[in-house]
């Protein structure tokens, strides 16, 4: 048995290349037979459309118009998919005279698509026909026309939709991502509607929402004794405790590491006289409340030794808060 294995293993890896390749070149042929007038006119509908983009297909086709749908939607573009069956059974109703409809089909001679044509004509919407065949049916009836023909599908029998499906969703994608561009789409408007994904969070939350304040954050003045020094740090159980002045402004900043470090070159009888100013580290690398706490955590990493305390002041310099590389963690940030 382990010789068979072996023996057919390249065989499948010859053919799962050739395949791809194959997928790779019905898509840049399918970019070369795109017309450009087309593409233009099917793009500048989508960015004018007051209403929604409704997409629909039936079999594999409807599948990636499903999806074509939720990557639009996804970059703030409103977009749904149509089933046609449905559609001619009164889910026709969801389609207003101020969207525009995208219809998929390989053949374009679909029953249930042909069905739903003169309805569509009927409340005047712009028809964007992505096609295989573009001598069809859906073709002639459509206001704008994308090719996505292919020369043979990857199904050894020619029969199973695989390199149309490839070519359809690749249209669909640069469709998209066109529109994306056109409308201006910022990576913070991306992060709106990805809240709970890790993008979305990187976009989003804030130093704000994650450092500790108030009580949470104990603060010592520079004259403060090395057993202040311990008692705040355990008190907070941050790591470090801030320094700060009368007025509240940051001179510096005491991590665990930097007590034992001193605590390590002193004499004990010396004990009494190690107060904060000596042992802190002034002018530290701090964050402020309204940045991204990615961004903090970039400032914490690309550095040559990690930092894992960073504290936040305001625009004041005023002492807020403290942020630890464990808060960033637990948000998901990283």
């Amino acid at each position: 048995m382990q010789s068979l294995i072996q023996t057919t293993q390249p065989t499948f890896a010859s053919q799962v290349d050739k395949l791809l390749l194959l997928e790779a070149e019905a898509i840049a042929k399918a970019a070369d037979r795109l017309q450009p007038e087309q593409v233009n006119q099917a793009v500048d509908l989508m960015i004018n459309c007051s209403g929604k983009v409704v997409l629909s297909g039936v079999g594999k086709s409807g599948i990636v118009a499903r999806k074509i749908a939720a990557t639009l939607t996804s970059v703030g573009v409103m977009a749904v998919f149509l089933h046609p069956v449905e559609a001619l059974h009164g889910d026709l109703g969801i389609v207003a005279t101020t969207d525009v409809v995208v219809v998929l089909s390989n053949s374009g001679e679909t029953d249930e698509l042909i069905a739903m044509l003169p309805c569509l004509k009927q409340r005047q919407v712009p028809l964007i026909a992505l096609v295989g065949n573009v001598n069809s049916t859906l073709a002639d009836e459509a206001d704008v026309v994308l090719a996505a023909t292919v020369d043979q599908e990857a199904c050894p029998m020619n029969l199973a939709p695989t390199a149309s499906t490839t070519v359809a969703i690749a249209i669909g994608d640069a469709l998209a991502m066109t529109v994306t561009h056109a409308k201006g789409v910022t990576p913070e408007a991306f992060a709106v509607n990805h809240p709970a994904g890790r993008l979305g969070k990187r976009l989003t939350i804030k130093v704000s929402d994650l450092m500790h304040q108030g009580s949470e954050h104990p603060c010592i003045s520079s004259e403060a004794s090395w057993l202040e020094i311990v008692t705040s740090i355990s008190q907070g159980g941050l790591g470090a405790v801030n320094v700060v002045n009368a007025q509240q402004q940051l001179l510096g900043i005491v991590t665990d590491g930097d007590l034992r470090r001193a605590m390590e070159k002193i004499r004990p009888v010396d004990l009494e006289q190690m107060k904060a100013e000596k042992i802190m580290t002034a002018n530290p690398i701090t964050a402020a409340p309204d940045q991204l706490a990615y961004d903090a955590l970039q400032v914490m990493e690309d550095r040559p030794s990690q930092i894992s305390v960073l504290p936040v002041v305001d625009p004041d310099d005023r002492c807020v808060g403290v942020l630890r590389l464990h808060d960033i963690a637990q948000a998901g940030l990283i």
